[in-house]
C-alpha cells in the first residue's frame, strides 16, 4: 500500500528535474513513497529529460498533461492518480526541499487524527519585498474570509486523501493554495504550520513573480478568487 503520493507539476523545469530526482532518490528510504512528475505541457526539452531518466528511479511516475491549463490544474490532474493514504503537492524548481516533504509526512503520521490534518509549510529566508507581499495578502485574505490565511502559497501542502475527494470546484490557476488551505480550515481541520527554507531558484525563472506587474495581475486574479470563494461558500 501507497503511504504518500506525492505531486510536482512541471512547467519547462528540464534543468530541475535532474536534480529533484536526485534528491528524492537520496533521501526516501522507504518503499511506500510514490512521486508523481506532471509534464504540465512544457514547451522546452521537459518531456525528452523525463523519458530518459524517470525508469531510472523506481519511486517516480509521470503524468503528461498536452497543453498547459494553469498551475492548478495540473496538480489536480496529479492528485486524480494518486494511490497514497496520504497525498500532497510541492513544486519542482528546488526552492523548496523535497526532504520537506518527508518532515510532513511524519508530522501527518504522529497525529492522533491525519484525517483531519493539513499540513504545510512556513516559508523562511525569503527577500524582503517578498515577505511584505506575503504578509499583505495574508492579512487581506484572512481579515476579508474571516479565517486564518498565512503564506498562502507556501510548499509543501499534504494531507489525507479523503480531503481531497470532497472538494469540488478546484481552480485551474495559482488560486488553487488558496482554495486548498480555506476549504481547510473553514472545516475544521487542524493545520499544522512547519518551518521550511526558501532559497533563491537554481534554475528557470518564475512563472508569475517576474516583476511588480505580475504582483499586480496576481493581486487581481486574486481578490476576484476570493469574492468569488466568499460568496460560494
Amino acid at each position: 500500500m501507497i503511504k504518500l503520493s506525492v505531486i510536482i507539476p512541471c512547467y519547462n523545469e528540464e534543468k530541475n528535474i535532474s536534480l529533484i530526482l536526485e534528491r528524492f532518490n537520496k533521501i526516501i528510504i522507504r518503499n511506500d513513497i510514490e512521486v508523481l512528475f506532471v509534464n504540465n505541457g512544457s514547451t522546452d526539452n521537459s518531456e525528452k529529460v523525463f523519458n530518459k531518466l524517470i525508469p531510472n528511479y523506481s519511486f517516480a511516475k509521470i503524468i503528461k498533461v498536452d497543453i498547459n491549463q494553469g498551475y492548478g490544474f495540473g496538480i489536480t490532474s496529479g492528485l486524480k492518480e494518486a494511490k497514497g493514504e496520504f497525498i500532497g503537492y510541492t513544486h519542482a524548481d528546488m526552492q523548496t526541499d523535497p526532504a520537506d516533504v518527508l518532515k510532513a509526512l511524519k508530522i501527518i503520521e504522529k497525529q492522533d487524527f491525519p484525517e483531519r490534518c493539513y499540513i504545510k509549510g512556513d516559508r523562511k529566508g525569503r527577500p524582503f519585498f517578498d515577505q511584505v507581499f506575503t504578509i499583505g495578502m495574508s492579512f487581506f485574505e484572512t481579515i476579508y474570509l474571516r479565517t486564518k490565511l498565512w503564506d498562502i502559497n507556501a510548499q509543501p501542502n499534504i494531507f489525507h486523501r479523503n480531503f481531497f475527494e470532497s472538494l469540488s470546484d478546484i481552480p485551474n490557476d495559482f488560486s488553487l493554495d488558496l482554495f486548498f488551505l480555506y476549504i481547510a480550515q473553514k472545516n475544521g481541520y487542524k493545520t499544522i504550520r512547519f518551518k521550511v527554507f526558501f532559497p533563491p531558484r537554481l534554475h528557470g525563472d518564475s512563472k508569475w513573480n517576474t516583476g511588480f506587474k505580475s504582483k499586480i495581475k496576481f493581486i487581481k486574479r486574486t481578490l476576484n478568487f476570493s469574492l468569488k470563494l466568499k460568496k460560494e461558500l
